[in-house]
């Protein structure tokens, strides 16, 4: 099985609502703001093939669906499908690929499962061969948004996903379409229901399986965020958020899974370290996968 980090468009956000607690003083030295106090943002998906005899896309970024006047005020840099030609670049077309996996339906993360905008023409999906895979606790977020994040998903998207007669809800570790080749786990502390999708790793060791790629999504969005009190501003409880972080990154610290960052504009990949006074960091930090082996 071969890895790819693929870039999706670029996104520019108030780094104050990214940071949420922290001061500029503070966030500006990991992430220098531009005049309109706008950080920049990746929106970067995983591609792994063949896993579990498929190809499988992790997440599929912000993708070319706003309009010119929404695509200005969500800060979106580029006007193409960018995802589209990473995939390109890896050897892929959307058609190919035949599983995406969701962590939440905000649309910087599943805003690429639609095809570009077009004056006068109805969000249509892409990815005609693929499973959608989604959440049970997110769905139902999505399906019934509270006003405070009404605004991340797109209103469209859940019917069509309905309608295409290929999605898949998990509320548990596995899924059909991946078996035990992905386990998820869950947060709310950002949304309700996000899914953290494991690639398992090779090892075995008393019983646990070590090795392997965590899809970090929001939960932590890039390396300055690994630091566990560091909290954005749209999440939806911090303190929860907190400490399903520490208990995360214990987990996949003991076990050795790497993590994919998906906002993080220098780096996709990183091992997680611990310093003498409990502080969470990274190293072996990677800023692109092309066709990479299953880190062991």
């Amino acid at each position: 099985m071969k890895l790819w980090s693929l870039l999706g468009n670029s996104q520019k956000l108030d780094g104050g609502a990214m940071f949420g607690n922290a001061p500029r003083a503070m966030w500006e030295k990991w992430s220098p703001p531009d005049e309109e106090n706008r950080i920049s943002l990746a929106c970067r998906a995983l591609l792994a093939s063949p896993l579990n005899g498929k190809a499988v896309l992790f997440e599929t970024g912000i993708g070319a669906f706003f309009e010119p006047k929404l695509r200005e005020r969500y800060g979106v840099q580029e006007a193409q499908h960018v995802l589209l030609d990473s995939l390109h670049a890896a050897g892929f077309d959307h058609g190919d690929i035949d599983v995406v996996v969701l962590s939440h339906l905000h649309f910087d993360h599943a805003g690429g499962l639609l095809a570009p905008w077009k004056e006068g023409r109805a969000p249509e999906l892409l990815f005609p061969n693929a499973t959608y895979v989604v959440s049970a606790g997110h769905w139902q977020r999505a399906l019934h948004p509270h006003p405070r994040d009404r605004a991340s998903f797109i209103p469209e998207l859940p019917g069509l996903l309905q309608a295409s007669g290929r999605l898949e809800i998990v509320d548990g570790e596995f899924s059909t379409a991946l078996g035990r080749s992905v386990r998820f786990s869950y947060s709310d502390g950002h949304t309700p229901g996000l899914m953290l999708a494991e690639i398992v790793g090779p090892e075995i060791v008393d019983g646990q399986t070590h090795g392997g790629v965590v899809f970090c999504a929001d939960l932590i969005p890039g390396r300055s965020w690994v630091h566990v009190p560091i909290t954005m501003g749209y999440d939806r409880n911090a303190e929860l958020l907190i400490d399903e972080k520490r208990a995360f990154l214990e987990d996949k610290l003991a076990r050795n899974v790497h993590l994919f960052f998906t906002h993080d504009t220098q780096c996709a990949l990183a091992q997680v370290t611990r310093d003498e006074k409990g502080r969470f960091g990274t190293t072996h930090e990677v800023a692109e996968l092309h066709a990479r082996p299953l880190v062991a």
